[in-house]
């Protein structure tokens, strides 16, 4: 079972939302689609849903585009949240998943297993509406996929939630994965979808910058940071030969350099020959890689952002 998204544009009048959009998504795969506010995330759930039409292209799944898909085979956490605030956090959780299909006895092991993974088992009588925003938004999280759809999306679904409960969400999604659940999300938090996927969309204004492998978009790129704890002063180590930008972090030095070519006389220089208690060499992270490629048309932010002491 793997969705596909062909040639898919969304227009509104002169505006065009999505532009030409490629992308195949296998069964099992925890894949992230990444952007700015407005870059066309939501919309593109939204096709993939049959929430909207395409203005061009298909979209399908197994095979079968969308409109001829058994609804209760999707799941679905929007960004703009809503549940019942009068029912109990137990009866919700019921009431979503018999609206996808599923019968009263299916649903008891998945209702007891998830309550009691998202320690939700003191608030299972409490209505919604008593609940913290952070429980509110586990009690939705949890309605989205408790009928165990095939394919998931979850529209940024950190939001809201604390690093606890973060963890226990990151939990959730490994263990969706290991059912077979095809999961599809958006984030503005970047180590999260660092984290959980192999594999992105980064868009920007409706358009595809990259699709494919995180580990290929971090390679185009190169091992260009280099973090140093040495005796070295900041001042000499940014004169280096190869060395594009600079910043002093509290424990250490970090540098990015024009090519990862220049690690091996850098350090010969810092070590010359002795014990230097840090040099680490690695990739760009995905949140410096975003920025480079979305924050900035010309893309300086990461020299401005590192230039600065």
């Amino acid at each position: 079972m793997t969705l596909v998204i062909e040639n898919v544009t969304k227009t509104y009048q002169n505006f065009t939302a999505v532009d030409q959009l490629n992308l195949t998504i296998p069964k099992g795969e925890s894949f992230g689609l990444i952007g700015q506010n407005g870059a066309g995330k939501t919309t593109t759930f939204r096709m993939i849903l049959d929430l909207q039409e395409t203005t061009q292209g298909t979209i399908s799944w197994d095979g079968q585009p969308m409109n001829a898909v058994n609804r209760d085979l999707l799941g679905y956490l929007p960004e703009e949240r809503g549940i019942f605030p009068t029912m109990p956090v137990e009866e919700q959780l019921y009431f979503f998943g018999e609206l996808r299909g599923k019968k009263r006895k299916e649903l008891k092991p998945e209702v007891e297993y998830w309550i009691k993974r998202f320690e939700l088992e003191d608030k299972r009588k409490e209505k919604a509406e008593k609940l913290s925003k952070g429980n509110q938004q586990k009690v939705q999280l949890i309605a989205s996929f408790i009928h165990k759809p095939d394919f998931l999306i979850l529209d940024e679904p950190f939001s809201g939630l604390d690093p606890v409960n973060k963890d226990l969400l990151k939990e959730a999604i490994h263990h969706l994965k290991e059912q077979g659940t095809t999961i599809l999300f958006s984030s503005h938090q970047m180590d999260h979808v660092e984290e959980l996927c192999d594999h992105l969309c980064l868009l920007k204004r409706g358009k595809s910058l990259f699709s494919g492998s995180l580990l290929d978009l971090k390679k185009s790129y190169g091992k260009i940071k280099l973090a140093i704890r040495s005796p070295h002063s900041f001042e000499e180590l940014t004169t280096l030969a190869g060395v594009a930008h600079a910043v002093q972090k509290k424990d250490h030095i970090l540098l990015t350099l024009k090519d990862e070519s220049y690690a091996q006389s850098i350090f010969d220089y810092v070590s010359a020959g002795k014990y230097i208690e840090r040099f680490s060499l690695d990739y760009l992270t995905l949140d410096e890689i975003f920025k480079l490629k979305v924050g900035e048309p010309d893309g300086e932010v990461l020299a401005a952002r590192e230039t600065t002491v």
